[in-house]
């Protein structure tokens, strides 16, 4: 049988060893890799994809809330992602599962309760904490940002996470390694993807799918 492969991307070591342990402590023959920022994690995939499930922290270098899960959504469609968070709202999990998560693991879980949730994932379903199922509120306005996000390449979902730290098209390319009308280009098809008239308003779409 061969193993489950499974991407821990969290900034803090000691946790990822935590992770990693409470992991190891199941029935599944397990192939664990790490990373410590969105950059790594975006450079492993690039290299090798092959993964079954990737485990996202919220707060990171490089990830601003749930932008990273948009970034991996959009890339990565066949990956299930479970955010593992110190978050504990219902608010934040619902926002998680509108945009394609998995599953929603509080930092606070034990190992019983981690096992289970992957378990759960793997086998194809969706889990979240019993109290988020009690608490999940509707929140047909941020399904429906959710699914035009979703739309969005993964390019042009960079450049949206850029326009939110209130980067100009300047500074956008030169990170990006892309011209300036290759910035604008993207900026254009965000807005109409969108469906809004300015990038002021691009970025107060995506901050209502931050949450954080």
């Amino acid at each position: 049988m061969a193993d489950v492969r499974i991407l821990i991307v969290d900034d803090h070591p000691l946790f990822r060893e935590a992770l990693r342990n409470a992991l190891s402590a199941g029935k599944s023959r397990l192939d664990i890799s790490e990373a410590g920022s969105l950059d790594t994690l975006i450079a492993h995939l690039a290299k090798d994809d092959a993964c079954d499930l990737v485990l996202l922290d919220l707060r990171m270098p490089g990830v601003q809330g749930l932008s990273g899960l948009i970034y991996l959504r959009s890339q990565y469609p066949n990956i299930p992602v479970v955010i593992v968070s110190a978050s504990e709202e219902a608010g934040i999990v619902q926002k998680s599962l509108d945009l394609g998560a998995s599953g929603f693991i509080p930092k606070s879980s034990g190992t019983t309760t981690i096992i289970e949730a992957v378990e759960a994932v793997l086998a194809g379903g969706v889990w979240t904490p019993p109290w988020a199922q009690r608490e999940l509120p509707a929140d047909p306005e941020t399904a429906d940002i959710a699914r035009r996000v979703a739309s969005l390449t993964a390019q042009q979902i960079r450049v949206l996470m850029m326009l939110k730290e209130g980067l100009l098209n300047k500074q956008i390319a030169h990170a990006l390694n892309v011209s300036e009308a290759t910035v604008k280009a993207h900026v254009s098809a965000i807005l109409l993807k969108l469906g809004v008239a300015s990038r002021t308003q691009a970025v107060i779409a995506a901050s209502k799918l931050e949450g954080l």
